[in-house]
């Protein structure tokens, strides 16, 4: 079902933003002194850490489980973080900074490996490290890569879905100003008509870069920089910032992460949501979801067909400073076998890196929503791949919270959106 071959558009967007940020400065490992630690611990084996954020679906502790009862000398330790991306990243900040040989492996989102790998903090997977990555899709391997080396094993994709009442809507909306125009039927049967993730954190940067996206605008041009004045980019900011002011995105969600989100569509109190695969695991098992036996699927909005997905998804990487990577890089092998990816997609909803697994009609029969997450991701467009990641993510987050909000007139958020994100790319 899912072959390289259709990815490749996205692919060739990630190299050619690797390629930018590459040119943009923040120097090598080297610069933090992370190419010694990388010679460093390459044959140690034993006991060894691995850090994640919250498990949610339950799937990392019966796969650690199941790897501990192999390897009783090289036990895996699972350290769980909170289910915010902007701590995560923090905490694995702190850690690094410190040089904290106990976070062996850890579970990096896409947009943070340019930023860790720039600052040395990420092993090198290459030579006696090297991991084979041939049967991924290329996609994962490029947002794994730093200047065309590898730094993570790929773990999981992601594309953002579409996720509706099918009892209230029989035909789902293509469009953006389809899906707006049903918001009459949220209002006949009380309920807010439409969520993202609109609280000030990493989930608006991807909410707010697709609908800019979905809308034909880009936040960066081919070249690499941004490309907010441009009318599309003003139509997909507008898009938000218009349904926010009329009620068709409820207030309440200007505090919504993923989990608010997806709490409140199981709860009844939405028609629309757009979140990740790994809610459908949930709102079809939980016994408190009022939507398990209506849940519609299908790919987000754009402006004339399908919108365009932020390219979502983990890798984990080995740190420099672990004193056991041969154990780590095994782990990074279980952790992207058939097996493991199976469990990941059916167990938790995560897409899976490895190709083949989008043609394997007994998983595509378990998880009816593949089909809609490949159009997803054929449509996806990165996030900002660059060293300076976490000040161009905060300059979207800020405008577009105030665009959103009322606070600030869409342009002159844009305006200023354009204008910190050309001072973040430069390292100021």
């Amino acid at each position: 079902m899912k072959t390289r071959n259709f990815l490749l558009p996205v692919a060739t967007a990630g190299v050619l933003a690797l390629t930018l940020s590459a040119c943009g400065g923040g120097g090598g490992g080297s610069s933090s002194g992370g190419s010694d630690a990388a010679s460093q611990g390459l044959d140690g084996r034993g006991p060894i850490t691995y850090v994640q954020g919250k498990d949610n679906s339950n799937v990392v502790r019966p796969l650690i489980e199941k790897w501990n009862a192999a390897h009783p000398n090289e036990k895996v330790t699972f350290k769980e973080q909170t289910d915010q991306a902007d701590q995560q990243h923090d905490d694995l900040v702190q850690h690094f900074q410190a040089k904290d040989a106990g976070y062996d492996v850890a579970s990096v989102d896409v947009v943070w490996t340019a930023e860790f790998a720039a600052k040395g903090w990420l092993q090198p997977l290459k030579d006696k490290m090297a991991l084979d990555t041939s049967a991924m899709l290329k996609p994962t391997v490029v947002a794994a890569s730093y200047k065309n080396t590898l730094y993570a094993a790929p773990e999981s994709s992601d594309g953002g879905i579409l996720y509706y009442r099918k009892d209230l809507v029989p035909t789902p909306p293509k469009t953006w100003d389809e899906m707006m125009s049903m918001c009459s039927i949220a209002k006949a049967n009380n309920m807010g008509c439409y969520s993202g993730q609109f609280k000030k954190y990493e989930g608006l940067t991807v909410n707010a870069s697709e609908a800019i996206n979905s809308a034909g605008g880009a936040v960066l041009d081919a070249d690499g920089k941004p490309s907010l004045l441009t009318p599309e980019a003003k139509a997909g900011m507008a898009n938000l910032a218009k349904a926010y002011a009329d009620g068709s995105i409820p207030k309440e969600a200007i505090t919504f992460q993923e989990e608010e989100s997806r709490q409140a569509f199981q709860d009844g109190k939405l028609l629309f949501l757009r979140n990740w695969p790994y809610v459908y695991n949930l709102a079809t098992t939980e016994g408190s979801s009022k939507v398990k036996d209506v849940l519609g699927m299908t790919a987000l909005p754009g402006k004339d067909g399908p919108g365009a997905s932020s390219l979502g998804g983990h890798s984990a990487a080995i740190s420099v400073y672990s004193k056991n990577k041969a154990t780590a890089l095994d782990f990074l092998k279980f952790l992207t076998t058939e097996e493991t990816q199976k469990f990941f997609a059916t167990q938790g909803s995560l897409a899976p890196v490895l190709g083949s697994l989008y043609e394997d009609k007994d998983l595509v029969a378990k998880l009816p929503y593949l089909p809609v997450l490949k159009t997803s991701i054929e449509n996806a467009v990165p996030r900002p791949v660059t060293p300076f990641y976490p000040a161009v993510t905060k300059a979207i987050q800020e405008n577009a919270y105030s665009a959103i909000k009322g606070e600030k007139t869409v342009d002159a958020a844009l305006s200023d959106m354009q204008k910190s994100i050309e001072s973040a790319s430069a390292g100021q």
